[in-house]
């Protein structure tokens, strides 16, 4: 690097010191082996993964002409190889991610494989489920063992399949609430890696997918008042959103916050469905009994994630002021006020519409008051799909309907043009 290449001059002219030369060779040199491991790495794994389809590959090729013992043979022979790739890894390689990520890919892959052969080989019958649960509950120690954060992340993604092809390509045959033991099970490890290695790629991989499974998983809970879910959820992305606002989150860089994403565009999201009269209106067709509904699961669920929710929300504003509290994170306690009063009146549609606006302008003022273009046009586009929503449920004529398009749009050039034009004052 140039800067390296001058170090000798800038010592030399007495503009930095030898100690100041050395350190910034070494910050150099360490980061350039940092991004060397990393890479190493991702091409371990890769290289795995590749590894252990070729091979499969290759097997299945000749599969049908070879004999049961030489079929057996094969099954186990990915397993073996990589147990003494993971033997050899505690005993020698301990201290490399390479190594150890690449070891636990292999032996992930060589269980799922052994078990599906094996059950092919001797017709052991099973469905496809079962399989995944099987094969998830020997892979669990891997992670554990290894310290390795692939084999955990494949055992989220594992587990995530396991209960949508349980509850929802299964339904009504089975039920999957072991993915709940199973999630917890993993969640130490989550824990772990977040004390060791808080800011690293694993991390942030991890702080994507279990919001993630958490999101696509609850709704396998929904029974017989799935009315009742919406409740659960609101309260999950509230959950989520106020989570990814604490001190360790909020420093990190949004593209590496699952949760305050996750939390965010699925309250909006919700907040958007809502807004129409639909739901409302069948909502109040339905005659919920008050000591039915407590004896329901989607109740007991709803119920036990607004409690952390709003637990979670307690301390997260005890060292704040209202006016330092995002808008959206007490959101899901004014969607579960607006939910009741919709059992019985119509008004309810006209809060969620007012809950929206009100987030648009919130945000819109947040943004102007810390000059961030990006949280200004976030208010913007709330308010203009909130708009555009109405365009399709409202009896306004074509031009009202045209002469809100065009004020919205002389919205979004006016505060972009007063913020850019305060930017550069601020500069002067």
């Amino acid at each position: 690097m140039s800067i390296l290449k001058d170090l000798p001059n800038l010592v030399k002219a007495d503009i930095i010191t030898e100690e100041t030369a050395d350190d910034i060779k070494n910050y150099y040199k360490n980061k350039g082996s940092s991004s060397t491991n990393r890479l190493f790495v991702v091409f371990g794994i890769l290289g795995a993964i590749l590894v252990g389809l070729g091979v499969i590959l290759i097997i299945a090729h000749n599969w049908d002409e070879l004999s049961k013992n030489t079929k057996t043979f094969f099954a186990f022979l990915p397993l073996v190889a990589a147990q003494i790739i993971c033997g050899y890894v505690l005993i020698k390689k301990q201290d490399s991610v390479a190594w150890r990520e690449s070891g636990s890919t292999l032996l992930f892959f060589g269980v799922g494989a052994c078990i599906s052969l094996v059950s092919q080989i001797y017709n052991i019958s099973g469905d496809l489920s079962s399989f995944l649960l099987t094969w998830m509950l020997i892979c669990l120690p891997i992670a554990y063992i290894m310290r390795s954060s692939v084999a955990s992340l494949l055992f989220l993604m594992g587990i995530t399949y396991y209960a949508c092809e349980t509850s929802y390509w299964s339904y009504p045959s089975s039920e999957s609430y072991l993915y709940w033991l199973l999630l917890l099970a993993i969640l130490p490890f989550y824990y772990l890696l977040y004390k060791k290695s808080p800011k690293s790629n694993f991390m942030v991989f991890h702080n994507w997918l279990v919001p993630l499974s958490l999101t696509i998983v609850l709704g396998t809970l929904a029974n017989t008042a799935e009315e009742l879910m919406f409740i659960g959820y609101f309260s999950l992305f509230g959950l989520f959103y106020i989570i990814g606002n604490l001190d360790f989150f909020s420093q990190q860089k949004t593209r590496n916050n699952g949760y305050t994403t996750i939390g965010s565009l699925g309250s909006l999201i919700l907040l958007f469905i809502l807004s129409f009269d639909g739901f409302w209106e069948d909502l109040r067709r339905k005659d919920f009994l008050f000591s039915e509904m407590l004896s329901t699961p989607e109740f007991l669920v709803s119920a036990i994630i607004s409690i952390l929710a709003g637990v979670l929300l307690y301390f997260y504003k005890r060292n704040r002021s209202w006016s330092d509290i995002k808008p959206l994170a007490p959101m899901f306690i004014l969607f579960i006020v607006a939910f009741f009063i919709g059992l019985s009146l119509p008004i309810a549609v006209v809060l969620i519409n007012f809950y929206v606006f009100a987030l648009g302008l919130l945000s819109i003022r947040e943004g102007a008051k810390q000059n961030h273009l990006g949280l200004l046009n976030y208010g913007l586009i709330i308010i203009t799909i909130l708009i555009a929503c109405r365009f399709f449920d409202t009896d306004l004529s074509f031009v009202t309907r045209g002469i809100l398009f065009v004020a919205i749009g002389i919205g979004f050039f006016a505060s972009n043009y007063w913020m850019l034009k305060k930017r550069k004052v601020n500069e002067e």
